[in-house]
């Protein structure tokens, strides 16, 4: 019989009972052929010893219907990995030919055992990993809740015909939400299954004897569907079905449509509700007809209730509570030694997870992912958990699953306790792998603290993190709970005096800004909870403004932010629970008004605050590029609004890290222009892809000349984009070109000739790039300056922007191509524009006639754009760019130079950006050193004066004694160049 040679002697006796009552319960000849089997199959023999050591549940199952246990043994079906469509044609298989309910149940529940032996075999033997086990039982859960479903509508439709939508008219199908562990395909060897049951429309059934509302048809279906599954019988039962957490509860409906559901999550769902949600999946199939994609409709439907659109720091607090009331449970019932509910349990490491589900998921869609394996290590790869906590915490996790189902396997029961016996826990030890119990418990034991260290780390409370030095009840007198305009405690000369008493400088200031917010409307609507968090967060504002020089400008800056969120409080429970957030913050807006007008607008930036790592050191183009591929790759190029949303934070993340980097120094002003630049650049690809993917799905592709290239389709820019001296804030001068022959059609289903293809193509830029949205435009899209202005064709072909510059451009328009680079769109067409660039600023210039041309028109423009006044008032003030002296003179000198030069010096025409210009006007002879040093020392220090004016949204004028001596120089150089 059965070798003892690999069982530990403390379970020999167990061994030999369960032979005894096998070989009691077999008749000769089952013997025979099982003695037969153990000399055919010797590696089994010792696999199924260890099965009859480690699962009285398994032993049981052979000693009571013996001859199905030797069938499945011969059968050999524990050797193999099943996949759930082999699971469901197994099943299939039993359920064939007319069939009873009570046959339905019995086939259900001898198919769950037979399932159950080959899973538990594989497991316990490690033929088989965790995510094999949980998968296997998950589709065990899904072949069956499927079977029924279908067995019991067929039998319904009988009696009650079809359920019929009232509004479409068409079939109604039963969907079944599989929660917590199945709807995470992490079923567990001896779970229920938390089960949610809905239909998509009102109505009544038609073609059956008897007409019923859908309601009541779904019911019926639904209670016949957990009877099948859950009612235990002489063959046990399949899965106990949990129906607890479907909308109201016990006290529910047992059924909902769609519209109800979606009324409950929005208007009644609890905290605990959206984490539940998290796992939700439609686990019906498609067993009734149009059953999945009604499936995915109610699932795009909640999508809104699990996932918030912005960060949600609340799902901290709400985890915390969660978290205090299982702690209280499992010391109420003595449950430390839980594996599942105890201190560094599994429920913890689930709580890591989807703790940051449930912040971040409605921004990364990515976070959507249900299972716990899968998510920790893209966690730990996007920097929110520490490096090497994701494979520790994974490491943990299967331990203690694994673990788990050691212990449930035993008996088939569902508990996740540790055995009390002696007995009981060396058995459990040797099933997981170790010789020795302390061996186990001591790995058990540091599994468990590592994974309560960091769940800890995750929801630890605000005050905690800061440690005990910090007394902050110094700060709360500041601003204390509750209070109220007319509190004693915010009596102006008394908060005045404990604000000097804490260091504050200018107090009076900051107690009108105090005073301010409590008087606010935004404060006086305030919900209970807002409030708490507001006086929780204010103290520790308090507290880093005081730290600042400036402090009342600063807190003045901040408070602005704080009463937009008022009535988004998630807000202000991200920055209470991120103490360098907060920080940040207080940095940011103390040095610059453009950041915190920026923050106050779009709060959802603060997200960018948390990492220090990624907002002070802005990536390269690459970078960028595959960043925003990244993220647009969670929205459908057919998702235009998503798309559009997506564009328009990724610009405001990215434009918010360049500014805190030029505040802080981080980044010098050449590097700011090259970063905002390629930022651009990157957007406007997309863009272009975008809206040609848009063009495509209506139009196809743009028509081709046989012979010819694919049509291709270009944008260039100008001003500060082509010149790579993009400012915050700045917009784009883009001239769109193609090389389409016009007169040919694209070849979709609705075909337009390249002309109006190309134009449509270049309208949806300008839509996607300028519309105002909820997050604001993406840019501000200048199009004057193509061929013949506003009133020239939005998209030309090459030959006609050719032939404009040739015959009919001015010279002011030459002197906006030196400019002029294409950013987006096809290479060979982008060669070729280069190409005509370069031929057209070489042409010959008469030098007289383009002098005065390019003066004519900087004096045109000084005269409208400069400072007005008398000479008296224009000597009080400077305007960088305009005035005498100032930007505008040096890009013009740079491009008078190229247009007057180039065609003696074509290297002039390689570079669009005026310091590069200048210094191959050096390299060419055409310039001094010293002028040529003279003018880029004046040009970098009236562009980072602007940035500086930018980024507190100032103009862009100062005193008219500031950069006297570039001025000087300049002028002194425009006069020898311009006026010679």
């Amino acid at each position: 019989m059965l070798s003892f040679d690999q069982i530990p002697p403390q379970f020999h006796t167990q061994l030999q009972h369960q032979i005894d009552q096998w070989v009691g319960r077999t008749n000769d000849d089952e013997q025979s052929q099982f003695s037969q089997w153990l000399q055919q199959n010797p590696e089994s023999g010792v696999q199924l010893a260890r099965m009859w050591v480690g699962s009285d549940y398994l032993a049981q199952v052979a000693v009571n219907q013996p001859a199905d246990f030797l069938g499945w043994l011969l059968r050999s079906d524990y050797q193999h990995a099943m996949t759930q469509a082999e699971m469901a044609q197994q099943l299939q298989q039993r359920l064939h030919g007319e069939l009873s309910e009570k046959d339905l149940d019995r086939q259900l529940r001898q198919f769950r055992r037979d399932m159950m032996m080959r899973i538990l075999w594989r497991d316990f033997c490690r033929m088989a990993g965790l995510e094999e086990t949980c998968a296997d039982m998950t589709a065990l859960a899904e072949v069956t809740i499927q079977a029924a479903i279908q067995f019991h509508h067929a039998q319904l439709q009988k009696r009650f015909g079809m359920p019929t939508g009232k509004r479409s008219g068409q079939p109604q199908p039963l969907v079944v939400l599989g929660m917590g562990k199945l709807g995470g395909y992490e079923l567990n060897v001896s779970s229920d299954i938390d089960l949610i049951f809905a239909y998509p429309e009102t109505g009544d059934t038609e073609g059956g004897q008897k007409s019923i509302s859908n309601q009541e048809y779904f019911i019926k279906l639904g209670q016949k569907v957990i009877n099948s599954l859950d009612n235990s019988t002489v063959d046990g039962f399949v899965f106990r079905v949990d129906m607890r957490l479907r909308p109201y509860g016990q006290s529910g409906a047992l059924v909902l449509n769609f519209d109800s559901m979606e009324e409950y999550y929005q208007t009644q769902g609890r905290d605990w509700e959206r984490y539940a949600m998290i796992k939700a999946r439609v686990v019906s199939g498609d067993v009734m007809a149009g059953g999945q994609a009604a499936g995915e409709q109610l699932m795009e439907m909640l999508r809104p209730f699990t996932y918030r659109k912005y960060l949600d720091f609340s799902a901290i607090e709400s985890m915390r509570d969660m978290k205090t009331l299982i702690n209280r449970e499992v010391q109420r019932k003595g449950m430390s030694a839980d594996v599942k509910l105890g201190a560094g349990g599994i429920r913890e490491v689930e709580f890591i997870v989807q703790v940051f589900q449930m912040i971040r998921g409605g921004r990364d869609g990515r976070l959507h992912e249900r299972r716990v394996l899968k998510l920790l290590p893209f966690l730990e790869g996007e920097g929110y958990l520490p490096q090497g906590a994701g494979l520790q915490l994974a490491q943990a996790y299967i331990f203690l699953r694994n673990t788990e189902h050691a212990i449930q396997g035993y008996q088939d029961k569902q508990t996740q306790s540790l055995p009390v016996d002696e007995i009981d826990r060396q058995r459990l030890a040797w099933v997981m792998g170790y010789g020795e119990l302390a061996e186990f418990e001591r790995q058990l034991d540091q599994h468990r603290a590592l994974v309560n260290d960091n769940f800890q780390a995750v929801i630890a409370d605000s005050n905690e993190q800061q440690g005990d030095e910090e007394d902050w009840q110094q700060w709360q007198s500041l601003w204390p709970a509750g209070c109220t305009p007319d509190s004693a405690a915010m009596e102006p000369e008394h908060l005045q005096e404990l604000l000097m008493q804490r260091g504050f400088a200018e107090p009076e200031a900051i107690t009108k800004a105090l005073l301010g917010l409590l008087s606010s409307r935004a404060l006086q609507s305030m919900q209970a909870e807002g409030r708490s968090r507001l006086d929780a967060l204010m103290p520790r504002l308090l507290a880093q403004i005081c730290e600042r020089g400036e402090c009342a400008k600063t807190l003045e800056r901040v408070l602005v932010l704080v009463e937009k969120v008022a009535r988004r409080t998630a807000y202000l429970l991200l920055l209470t629970e991120n103490p360098n957030a907060l920080k940040q913050l207080v940095r940011l807006c103390g040095a610059s008004s453009w950041i915190a007008d920026q923050l106050a607008k779009h709060p959802a930036l603060l997200d960018e605050l948390l990492d220090q790592r990624s907002l002070y050191n802005p990536p390269d183009k690459a970078t960028l590029r595959d960043e925003l591929r990244q993220q647009v790759l969670r929205v459908g190029w057919d998702d235009l609004e998503g798309q559009m949303e997506t564009l328009r934070y990724f610009r405001m993340a990215h434009g918010l890290r360049v500014a805190a980097s030029e505040v802080t120094d981080v980044l010098p002003l050449m590097k700011v222009s090259d970063y905002l630049t390629w930022l651009a650049e990157v957007i406007l690809e997309h863009v272009l892809t975008l809206a040609w993917q848009q063009m495509k799905a209506r139009h196809g592709n743009p028509g081709r000349v046989e012979g010819a290239p694919e049509p291709e389709f270009i944008v260039v820019g100008y001003g500060k984009l082509g010149g790579i001296e993009l400012g915050h804030g700045s917009d784009l001068d883009l001239v769109f070109v193609n090389d389409a022959n016009s007169k040919v059609y694209s070849d979709g289903d609705k075909p337009l000739d390249n002309q109006t293809y190309f134009t449509r193509l270049g309208q949806k830029m300008i839509h996607i790039l300028n519309t105002t949205t909820v997050s604001g435009q993406l840019y501000e899209v200048d199009m004057r300056l193509r061929p013949s202005g506003n009133s020239g064709l939005l998209v030309s072909t090459l030959a006609a922007f050719e032939s404009y510059q040739r015959n009919e451009a001015w010279t002011w328009e030459h002197q906006a191509l030196t400019r002029a680079r294409v950013v987006a769109g096809g290479e060979r067409l982008a060669a070729e524009f280069d190409e005509l660039r370069h031929q057209i600023l070489c042409l010959p210039r008469e030098q007289g006639e383009l002098r005065r041309d390019v003066v004519e028109m900087r004096e045109k423009m000084r005269s409208h754009l400069g400072t007005q006044g008398n000479e008296e008032q224009k000597a009080q003030i400077f305007h960088l760019k305009q005035d005498s002296g100032g930007i505008v003179d040096i890009e013009f000198m740079v491009q008078y130079a190229v247009l007057a030069w180039a065609h003696k010096a074509p290297a002039l025409t390689r570079w669009s950006d005026n310091i590069r210009i200048l210094e191959s006007l050096q390299a060419e002879g055409l310039m001094t050193a010293e002028e040529v040093a003279q003018l880029i020392e004046a040009y970098k220090a009236f562009r980072s004066t602007g940035h500086r004016l930018a980024l507190q949204s100032l103009p862009g004028t100062v005193s008219g004694d500031t950069h006297a001596d570039e001025r000087v120089s300049v002028q002194s150089l425009w006069e020898a160049m311009m006026n010679a």
